[in-house]
């Protein structure tokens, strides 16, 4: 067994208990470099104790006033060509393969004035992700009964606009896992603590926006929680135990592919 199968194997036993794409993007720059989140991220630990490498699930980056965290940077995105989406106001942009499809659609009712949602979908039809602006901030009510336990298996920092306060960190890209019947997983953007001693009874893909405009989610689902045996959990994804998740996250094509995406984002202000 490899070193990086052995951490995964610890790991686990130890946690056991976007339609046509508008006329808003650019012409394909062509295949680059081999992209990874932070190449020169070390392995081992960092101060805070957040994982910084080798695969291993990363524990959820704590509040500081720096914004600083460390990374777990998934493998190199596959895609051979990129292109870059913007909305005809560009207030917003992200690279996509070149082969997907981002689509506007409308709004969720409550959004705020000027709120976009655009779809990003795979050639075949694959729903991957939808980024929505103006989100009218909110809270949900979590008692202990319904807080179930999280892993945080991929954390790295992204460079966006956000609220700061209590309950907030620096914008990250993260993929996290919440225990219920079964290992749900979900990937997107957040500046929210999921909760606290590694319970939740929800994981918001939300970023706290800045005042007055409204908060802002790129992700599968804006909400990942532990579904029921009879609610639909697609898009969100379903794994037997946390090493399967860990799989995804460490092999899987598409999910690099969509952590290049989710971290191109860019709000303009």
């Amino acid at each position: 067994m490899t070193s990086r199968a052995t951490s995964w194997a610890l790991r686990t036993a130890a946690l056991v208990v976007t339609g046509t794409l508008a006329a808003g993007c650019s012409a394909p720059g062509g295949s680059g470099p081999a992209w990874t989140a932070q190449p020169n991220a070390s392995s081992g630990a960092s101060p805070d104790g957040t994982s910084t490498g080798g695969g291993s699930p990363a524990a959820e980056p704590a509040p500081t006033s720096s914004g600083s965290a460390a990374a777990t940077p998934g493998p190199a995105a596959t895609a051979a060509a990129w292109k870059t989406f913007t909305d005809p106001g560009r207030t917003v942009s992200f690279d996509l393969p070149e082969e997907w499809i981002a689509q506007s659609v409308t709004p969720e009712d409550g959004a705020l004035p000027g709120a976009l949602k655009i779809e990003v979908k795979k050639q075949d039809g694959t729903f991957m992700a939808a980024l929505r602006t103006g989100l009218a901030p909110s809270e949900a009510a979590c008692p202990d009964s319904g807080k179930k336990p999280y892993v945080v298996i991929s954390s790295v920092p992204v460079s966006l606009p956000g609220l700061a306060g209590e309950g907030t960190i620096a914008p990250h890209a993260v993929y996290r896992v919440i225990q219920g019947y079964r290992y749900f997983g979900s990937y997107g953007i957040t500046n929210i603590v999921g909760g606290a001693d590694g319970q939740a009874c929800e994981l918001r893909n939300v970023v706290r926006g800045p005042a007055g405009k409204g908060d802002y989610s790129f992700g599968d689902v804006a909400v990942l929680k532990a579904f029921a045996p009879d609610e639909k959990v697609a898009p969100a994804k379903t794994f037997d135990t946390l090493g399967q998740a860990a799989k995804y996250v460490d092999e899987s094509p598409d999910f690099a592919n969509v952590q290049r995406m989710l971290m191109s984002l860019e709000i303009k202000n």
